[in-house]
């Protein structure tokens, strides 16, 4: 799905916002996470997954059309993990309520 499709879907899914606002909506949530992202923060959508930037050591790469080495710095790259919700539903499994602590019996 791309982006025009994601925001496609939501304008249909709910017609009391207009295409435009739709649009402002998915760039300002995708405007964030990146924001986020960029100062070094996590960022976490409960029973979706969270994102988070890795850090990558510098390492002696290979040119793939010579074979010489070449020096690659260190940089951060993004990273998302799934949630238990997500990977569950990607993977056919049942959703189940969120577990609850079991109620105190009443005193006598």
């Amino acid at each position: 799905m791309t982006k025009s499709e994601l925001i496609a879907q939501l304008a249909a899914a709910n017609p009391h916002l207009r295409q435009p606002d739709v649009e402002l909506i998915v760039g300002t949530i995708f405007n964030e996470i990146t924001a986020a992202l960029a100062r070094g923060d996590r960022v976490e959508l409960r029973g979706f997954g969270a994102f988070s930037a890795k850090a990558r050591e510098a390492r002696t790469g290979r040119n793939p059309r010579t074979g010489e080495a070449v020096e690659v710095s260190s940089k951060a790259v993004p990273y998302f993990k799934p949630g238990k919700e997500l990977r569950e539903r990607v993977n056919g499994g049942p959703l189940q309520a969120p577990k609850r602590a079991p109620r105190a019996a009443p005193a006598p």
